[in-house]
Order: structure tokens, then sequence, then C-alpha cells
């Protein structure tokens, strides 16, 4: 071509299918995908269609390449600008596509997944969550795989580049025609000729190329992504894992695999040679020159396609002649450490009732990673043979009442149940810790603590109750919340309750209780311990008993003249000076009562307060008046009170004390033991005495109360206020019978109530009568004989008398110089059973209420003489002095 000159190049290609069939030549020259280049723009520039421009002197390779898919076709041809304006043939040179040969296939998919579900913390285990772990503790879940996956299809492309060129060979031919000649003679002779001539012989070769490189067909490498594990325990359901500290392979894919032909030879020149022939010129011998040919064409260099993996080398890029490296393999993925899929402190929601056996499933995701070559999709696969989980909140149930024994008076103690005392405080104890499940089969139950698993602890109580300070009343039946931490709980018990057995409920909830608690008054509990997962609650039950008291003993009155004055304001005055002797300085619970200790019982030498009465007692046929109190069920018309008395002598300095049996005369018989057959004063006790003074208010409560209560008054027969007119003007001034000197039965004539009247809530058990009827005052009268003889215990008097020649009041026998103690025993009597007498005041087996209320068992009179008392002593009687002394003994008094 010359400079400036333009020519139109074209190309043309067929294929090759997978059975070697050949389709036809296609002009290729100004498709897309066909691409014209120059090594040598200063010589020839070529355009995208194909025209090339001769820009100055040399000479250029234009290429063109054809691309179809992954593979690449190449042909060239030689321009050369100059002088010459042919263009020289081009030698043919024709690369079959490649076509995929043997294959390398190889792939791990298999995640070999694992996975376990089990309580915090890893390798501490406290719960077996098959056996059972409750709400509120948290699990963790681990997932144990493969770190990658990977799968990969190599392919070997192979392929042949034709290449077809003249090889052209210069003979030197030689040969002699002779020719004849004259010589000088002349004649004619053959003389030699020699001739030479050159002459080019060229021939059209073939040679072929064969190449082979690998490429990568598919590779799809996968990384963690994440795992999901489900299960009824997690609190949505289920968790997801993300890798933690996980590393995913570093690989990098390229496909720039492909071969590279080297140039077509444009002419090769073989060696010279010569021919010599004989007289004709010779022709250049047929020499086969395809070695030659074949040594002009080098190697088709070779390209795989790079892959490296994990900083090695799987597929080779390097250049290579004819045939690339086979690849090599990907490593095989390796176990996941333990923290990579590592959830831990899932907490169980309360809101999980409790359930066996919940089902464990769970999925693995792999990722796709970039660089992947013609890879699928994600993967995911499920994860087979996870761990149950039994969800099993425990709550324990061994709740205590207090036993109020201090307080417990009566004569035979039940000690199967607990001791509750009207108007008392009273302690519930509900612990949180006990036995559960076996700790050997199931970790983390057992013997311990389970208070971080309730959600309330509760009391029920068939009686009334207040809170310990009486803020808060709580009708009976009545499902009371104990706060969880709260051990010991404090309550009031109201007087109303009847007294008797009963059964204390109790229930612990657990935090996971599927219904609201506060709607559902009865949740099913197995006692003890919900160890039955059907349970969410424990109960328990104490037997108790409800018992009443019997207290609060005083004299209130004494008829000697002596002691007028302590209990009038003035002589002949019915105006109190409202002084009482008390057991002793304290009160029903031993508080302080306010009282002085003179005053208080046994009346005795130094009980006078009045200056001059220091050494006075109380002479004998003179009564004195006193008055207790019970709680409880005793408002029947069959209760009572059953009061012993019992005496001792005491000598006036009081070194001396001995039991004594007391007789007495009457007009028809001499010398009376108290308490034998003979024994058959009656005596009589008014309970509206004009002395006495009892308030006007318990005579008109007891009245109402009988009205209502005892069914003795028709309604018809007597309205109420006419009833209560007609038994505090006539039936409490009555003489009620209630025995002799050795034994006195207090009956219901005798008894007032005096209970609460105000502030009985509306939803109590009890109404206002009912309240008022728990507390009753008793009103007695005592007194010895005028005329008694005081005789040491266990004295045959009759032998006495026989031996000693007679019996008369100043037989030496009889004890004279000091004291005859009156000593009581109280006992309340239910229901009239005299055989089985119900509350003790001195004499319970667990307490002393007389001890209790400050009794003193030792006192000095006022000349500091010591006297050693029992308890139930009330009164000190003259042993030497009687009434019958007073000159005025039947002046009203």
């Amino acid at each position: 071509m010359q400079e400036g000159e333009t020519v139109q190049l074209a190309a043309e290609v067929r294929e090759i299918d997978y059975q070697g069939n050949t389709t036809d030549w296609v002009n290729v020259s100004t498709r897309e995908q066909t691409e014209w280049k120059t090594d040598k723009e200063g010589v020839a520039t070529v355009n995208s269609n194909g025209v090339v421009k001769a820009e100055g002197r040399g000479t250029a390779k234009i290429t063109a390449l054809w691309k179809k898919g992954p593979y690449y076709i190449w042909e060239n041809v030689t321009i050369t600008v100059g002088e010459d304006n042919e263009i020289p043939e081009e030698p043919v040179t024709a690369c079959s596509q490649p076509q995929p040969g043997r294959t390398l296939e190889g792939q791990i998919m298999d995640p070999v997944v694992t996975a376990m579900i089990r309580a915090d913390q890893r390798g501490n285990e406290p719960f077996d969550v098959l056996k059972g772990i409750p709400t509120s503790e948290s699990l963790y879940g681990n997932v144990f795989s493969r770190d990658y996956l990977f799968e990969h299809t190599f392919v070997q492309m192979t392929g042949t580049c034709t290449y077809q060129f003249e090889v052209e060979k210069i003979w030197t031919l030689k040969w002699d025609p002779k020719k004849k000649e004259t010589d000088a003679e002349g004649n004619e002779r053959e003389v030699p000729d020699p001739q030479e001539a050159e002459e080019p012989v060229s021939k059209q070769y073939t040679v072929e190329r064969p190449y082979a490189y690998w490429t990568i067909d598919t590779l799809s490498v996968y990384s963690l992504d994440e795992a999901t594990l489900i299960n009824y325990a997690f609190g949505s359901g289920q968790i997801t894992l993300q890798p933690e500290g996980y590393v995913p392979p570093d690989f990098q894919a390229e496909t720039t695999g492909d071969y590279y032909p080297p140039p077509n030879p444009v002419k090769v020149t073989a060696p010279p040679g010569t021919k010599t022939g004989g007289k004709d010129r010779p022709s250049p011998p047929d020499e086969d020159l395809q070695s030659l040919a074949e040594e002009a064409v080098p190697d088709v260099e070779v390209e795989n396609d790079a892959f490296y993996f994990n900083g090695g080398t799987v597929m080779d890029p390097q250049r290579s002649p004819e045939s690339g490296p086979q690849p090599g393999e990907i490593p095989d993925p390796v176990q996941i450490d333990e923290n990579v899929l590592y959830s831990p402190y899932n907490y169980i929601p309360i809101s999980k009732a409790n359930k066996q056996d919940t089902i464990s499933e769970g999925t693995i995701r792999y990722t796709l990673m970039d660089n992947s070559v013609n890879g699928g999709d994600d993967q995911e696969f499920d994860i087979y043979g996870i761990n149950t989980v039994t969800v099993h909140t425990p709550v324990v149930n061994y709740s205590l009442v207090s036993d109020d024994q201090p307080h417990n008076q009566k004569t035979v103690p039940n000690m199967n149940r607990s001791a509750l005392i009207l108007e008392r405080p009273f302690t519930v104890r509900i612990p949180t810790s006990g036995q559960h499940l076996d700790a050997g089969s199931y970790p983390g139950y057992g013997d311990r603590d389970y208070a971080k698993y309730y959600r309330i602890k509760q009391v029920r109580f068939p009686f009334d109750v207040y809170s310990a300070d009486r803020s808060q009343f709580y009708p009976r039946n009545t499902w009371i919340d104990v706060q969880v931490p709260v051990l010991d709980t404090t309550f009031y018990l109201p007087v109303w309750v009847d007294e008797g057995d009963y059964q204390v409920e109790f229930r612990n909830i657990a935090e996971n209780v599927p219904t609201h608690f506060s709607s559902e008054p009865e949740i099913d509990a197995q006692p003890d311990a919900n160890t039955d997962l059907y349970y969410h609650a424990a109960s328990d039950e104490v037997s108790v008993e409800v018992i009443g008291r019997l207290y609060d003993f005083e004299i209130t009155d004494i008829a000697d003249y002596n002691w007028e004055l302590v209990f009038r304001r003035f002589k002949n005055s019915l105006a109190p000076t409202w002084i009482s002797y008390w057991t002793g300085t304290q009160d029903i619970d031993g508080d302080k009562r306010g009282n002085k200790p003179q005053f208080t019982v046994p009346i005795r030498p130094g009980s006078h307060p009045l200056q001059g009465y220091q050494n006075v007692a109380v002479k004998t046929g003179y009564p004195f008046k006193f008055d207790f109190k019970t709680k409880g069920n005793m408002f029947g018309p069959r209760d009572g009170i059953r009061l012993t008395p019992t005496f001792d002598f005491v000598s006036k300095d009081g070194s001396t004390r001995v039991p004594v049996e007391l007789y007495y005369s009457t007009n028809q018989r001499n010398f009376i033991r108290i308490g034998s057959t003979e024994d058959q004063v009656k005596r009589f006790v008014i309970l509206n005495d004009r002395l006495r003074q009892v308030p006007s208010e318990q005579l008109r409560d007891t009245a109402t109360y009988k009205y209502n209560r005892y069914g003795e008054i028709h309604p018809g027969m007597m309205s109420e206020r006419a009833y209560q007119e007609y038994y505090r003007d006539k039936f409490t001034k009555m003489k009620t019978p209630v025995g002799g000197y050795s034994l006195l039965l207090m009956p219901e004539q005798l008894r007032t109530f005096i209970g609460p009247k105000t502030n009985i809530p509306t939803t109590a058990s009890a109404d206002v009568l009912r309240a008022n009827a728990a507390i009753q005052q008793w009103y007695g009268e005592y007194s010895l004989p005028a005329e008694p003889y005081v005789v040491q215990a266990g004295t045959n008097l009759v032998e006495y008398g026989r031996t000693h020649g007679g019996l008369d009041a100043k037989s030496p026998i009889f004890l004279k110089d000091g004291y005859i103690v009156v000593n009581f025993n109280f006992e309340s009597i239910r229901e009239g059973n005299l055989a089985a007498p119900h509350l003790q005041y001195i004499h319970a087996p667990l307490m002393n209420q007389w001890l209790l209320e400050g009794f003193q068992r030792e006192v000095e009179d006022s000349y500091g003489n010591s006297f050693t008392l029992r308890d139930g002593d009330v009164v000190f009687y003259h042993a030497d002095r009687s009434s019958r002394d007073d000159f005025s003994a039947q002046v009203p008094h």
C-alpha cells in the first residue's frame, strides 16, 4: 500500500459443533463482536469496520478478534506500506473454536450441621433442659457446621490452530547440454557448456498446533450466613445466630483463560539446494519440507483461568505452551469453632407455661460469595436431631402458722394444731425454699430456694383476719397476697371468730401461671411442690385451732367494814373509788396495766392503802366481790365458769404454810367439813347488785343479744325494749345459785357481753351482736363461813375428838394464829361439759395466765414478813377474827 491509501479487509469464520460438523463461512467483519487491532498505528490504522489506512512506511499486523461467549478467534494479516503497492497474500491461519474436553468436578455441600439448646452457662449447665428448666432462666443455642461449602466444574477447553503457508526453497540447477565447437583445425567437437540457474520452488504446507487450557465453568463458594433455632421456650419462639469471629474463605477467580496462537509465517525459506542434471536442465526435486514447516510454527500458548483459594493456587493462570497445568483441589472445609454460632442468655419469658419435651427445629444458611462463577443460589439446610426442651417453673410450699403456745390456755392442748388466740397477732411463714424434684435426676431442682420463680404467695383463712396493724381487713375465704421476699407475715385475729378447728390454705403461684391468678380464685395446685408440669402452683394446708381467753381477775369489793373506804368514797356511800385488786400489774398479754403492786391479789396485810390498816386482812364471814373476763364462744346458755376454792394456812410471819381443811357448824350440826356430803350450804349471787354497779350498757347489750339469739322470748310476747327493761330490773336482780363453799359454778346469768360494737367491717362474718358477745365479763362473790375451824389437811377430826376427850372451838388442834388463804382455780365450761373443761386460768399445760398478768409469788407485809404465795391466791382471811366480832355485823353492807 501507498501512504494514504485505504483498503477494506474482511474476516470469515465458521463453527464446528460437538459432533465435528462445520457450518458455512460467515463474514463477521462488521459485526459488533468483531474487534480490529493494529500493532503499529504509525504504519497503518484500522477502524471498527475493518477499513485499513496506510499511514507510513513499514509493516503492520492487523488482527481481527471475534468473540462468542467465553471464546475468542484471531485472524491476522500483514500490511506493508511502501513502494510496492501490492498487498501481499497473507497466509491463512485458522484456529478452531475451543471445545470442552475433560471435566473436573468437586463439591462439599453437606454442612454436617448439628445444634444444641442448653441451659446457660455452657460447660457448667445448672439445668438439664431435657428434664426441666424454669422460666426466667436463660438458654444458649450452639450450632456446629463446616466453615464453608463449595461446588465447582472445571473444563479443559481444547482446540487446534491450523497454519497454511508456503515453504520456498531456491534450487540451483546445474546441467551441461554440451556445445559443438570448431577448433582451429576446424574440427567440430562437443565441449562442456555448464549451465546454472536458480529456480525457487514454493509449496503450500499445513501445520496444526493443538492447544488446551482450563476454565472455570461453574464455581460456587458459600460462606456462613446465619443459623436459626426454633423452640417454644425462646421468647419469640426462635433465635437467630449470627457468626461471631468468623472468617469466610478468601478466594479470587478470574475467567481470563485463553489461547494465544503464534503468527502465521508469511513465507518460510528452506536452505537452498543444488540439483545437478545431465545435458538437460533438471527439475527441482519434489521434496517434502513438512518438518521445516513444523519447525517454523511454535506451540500455541495458553493461559488457564485464575483461581486462588485461601492463599493457595487451585488454577494457575501462568502462560504455558500448548496445555495449561491441571487444576488442583479446593481444601476441605473444617468444623467451625464453638463460639462462631453461639447465642447465650436467651431468657425464657414468664409467659411460657410449663410444657414438656417441646420440639426443637433449626436451619443453617450459607450465602453464595462474590467472585463465584456462574454460581447458584444461597443454600439453606435443615438441622436435625436438636434436643427437646422442657419448661418447668418450680414452686414449693412448706408453710407454717405460728403456734401461740405462750397464750394457749386449753386444758388439753391439741399439739397437732397451731394455736391462734383471739385478739392476738399470729404469724404465717411462707418460705420459698424446700424440696422439689430430686436434684440427682433433675439438676437445678432439689432442696433449694425457688423465690425467683414466684409470682406471688397467697394465704386464705376460713375466718376473718386483720393485717398486723389492723389497717386492712380480710373477710374469710379471701386469698391474701404476700410479696415473695416476705418470709413472715403477721395477722391479727378478730375476737368474733368462732373457736374451733380450721385449715389455713396456702398457695405459691409460679411466675408463669397461664391464667390471671387474681381473677382465678381456684388455681389448680399440687401439694408441697408442683412436681407435675400440669400445675403452676404449690399448695399447703396448716391445721390451726382458734382459742379464746380467760383473764383479768379482779376483786372489786370487800364487805368487811375495815375495807369500806377502800372501795367507797365515804362511809355508807354507793359512790365507788374504782379501786380494784388485780391479779398483777400486767394486763392480758403481759403489758403494764398501770396499777401499783399494792393493788394486786391476794388481799393480804399490807394491801390496805389507808393509814393504820397496814396489818388488816379480811375477817371470816365477809364476802368479797370479783369479776373476770373471757373471750371466745362463751356466750351460749349452757356456758359457764367452774371456780374451785382450796385453802391454806399461813403463819402471821409467813414462815409456814400448809394445806388445810375448813369446818363450820350450823344449828343442826357441828363440825361440817367444807366439801363433804354434809356441806349443803348454798350460795347465791345477784348480778345487778347495787354495790356491784354493773354498767347499764352491759346489761342492755346482754339483754339485746339474748332477746335476738336465745329464742327465749317469742317476738309477739314482748318487745325488745320491754325485754331489756325486764332483764335489767327483774332478771338480773334475782339470786343466782352458784354452789357452796367448796365449788362455784357460775352460769350465764352472771355474765354480760362487753365485746366491740363499732368498726365492725360490713364484710365481716359477724354482725354487731356476735362481735359484742365475743367478750364476756363474769361477776362472782365468795366468802368463808363466819366461824371456820381450820385443821391441817388430812387430819381425822373425829379420831382426834375421840382420843382427846371431845372437841370444841378452843381445841388446840385448830389453827388460829395466822391467816386462811383462799385459792381459786378457774376453768371455763363449754356447753355444760363439766368433764372436759375448756380453758384454764392457771393450770393449763402450756401457759399460766395468772403469772402472765404479773402475779408475784413472793410478797412482804408492812412489818417485813415475807410470804410465799401460790398461783390463784386471792384473799387472806384472819384465822382468828370473824365478822361476828364486829358489833355492827348486822348493818347492811
